[in-house]
């Protein structure tokens, strides 16, 4: 009877643990966006410093530095961060594979394509291409072609893979139009070379121009999407079954993936027209998640938005303090910080 009872208090202590280990996690990101949103504000052109963020509170220009520049790019790269976390999250789950991140479908190089043709246009206009230009001038146009350059990307890939029925015809789709894409945007560069370092500041990825306007969009789309999402998390949850096992359980899959595909685009074009392409954040922040308190996709879902968050926060405050008061593009600091994850969890795979 003792063995017994120890079989059957067996899962039961499991998922006690599982959901401690959920718990824990919850806490940890919460008191990591709290610090995060901290050391964003303590950062400025100095540094990181608590003592020059009392003296800036207190200061005449407080509202110009912590209310204009620091508290809207601080909360931009957490929505954005979100966005990205939780885009990857649907990605890798859609597709079933760890590897997959929120640009798989064409829509960094259809948002890359968009920018670049706006800056091209303003070049052949007369107007002199500089990051002043792009950032103060052509904000709002570039935001608008980025947004509706990664729509068209995704829109291609669809048609391309004819409807969301295939996730293979939906990764080789969205391999070929981000190559398509990506070449006409080269042609565009060499026949306005201009446009090039607009491009290229678009590419590496920034926080440092989104405000209070860019917050309240990506807040909007956040929220939409965390609601939308979570009515489809059981989906997810029969996809990692198989599509065999998921159609035998009554799902629609065409019509699922399809709805999975749109949430996906809209997150990551959300993301990528405000802050340009961040590398890794998608790919990285459901892989901690699953690693650190795995469990449902109801959630993977809302813990790899809060991951993405915190990870964005982190690097965008490094992106700032390294090098002070000169600041490194932030996805050059993703990309670096998740190139070293992987290669770390490479390690630790080779090892065992």
């Amino acid at each position: 009877m003792t063995g017994l009872a120890a079989v059957l208090s067996a899962p039961a202590d499991a998922a006690g643990q599982d959901q401690r280990r959920r718990r824990r996690l919850a806490f940890g990101l919460l008191a990591a966006l709290v610090l995060g949103v901290g050391a964003g504000l303590a950062t400025g052109s100095g540094g990181f410093s608590l003592a020059a963020l009392w003296a800036d509170l207190h200061g005449p220009d407080a509202e110009l530095l912590i209310g204009q520049i620091r508290a809207p790019r601080t909360l931009g790269a957490l929505l954005v961060g979100a966005l990205l976390g939780l885009s990857g999250a649907i990605a890798q789950g859609l597709f079933r594979n760890p590897l997959a991140d929120p640009y798989l479908l064409g829509c960094a190089a259809g948002a890359g394509l968009g920018v670049v043709i706006v800056l091209a246009a303003a070049a052949l206009g007369g107007a002199a291409i500089s990051l002043a230009t792009v950032a103060w001038i052509e904000r709002i146009g570039l935001v608008a072609a980025a947004f509706v350059g990664a729509l068209v990307g995704v829109s291609l890939t669809l048609m391309l893979a004819r409807g969301a029925a295939h996730t293979l015809r939906l990764l080789l789709g969205g391999v070929v139009v981000g190559v398509m894409l990506g070449a006409v945007s080269d042609l565009i560069t060499v026949a306005s070379p201009d446009a090039l370092r607009g491009k290229q500041a678009f590419m590496l990825g920034s926080t440092s121009f989104l405000g209070w306007p860019a917050l309240a969009l990506l807040a909007t789309g956040l929220a939409l999407l965390l609601a939308m999402v979570r009515r489809f998390a059981r989906a997810l949850d029969a996809l990692t079954l198989g599509e065999d096992s998921a159609a035998s359980l009554g799902l629609d899959l065409a019509r699922v993936r399809l709805a999975l595909v749109l949430m996906l685009s809209l997150g990551t074009g959300l993301a990528v027209a405000q802050a340009g392409l961040v590398a890794f954040v998608g790919l990285v922040a459901p892989h901690l998640v699953r690693r650190a308190a795995p469990g449902a996709h109801g959630w993977l879902l809302v813990a790899s938005a809060g991951m993405g968050a915190a990870l964005l926060l982190g690097a965008d405050v490094l992106s700032r303090a390294l090098i002070a008061p000169e600041e490194l593009p932030v996805g050059v600091v993703t990309a670096v910080l998740g190139g070293l994850y992987l290669v770390w969890l490479l390690k630790q795979r080779t090892a065992t």
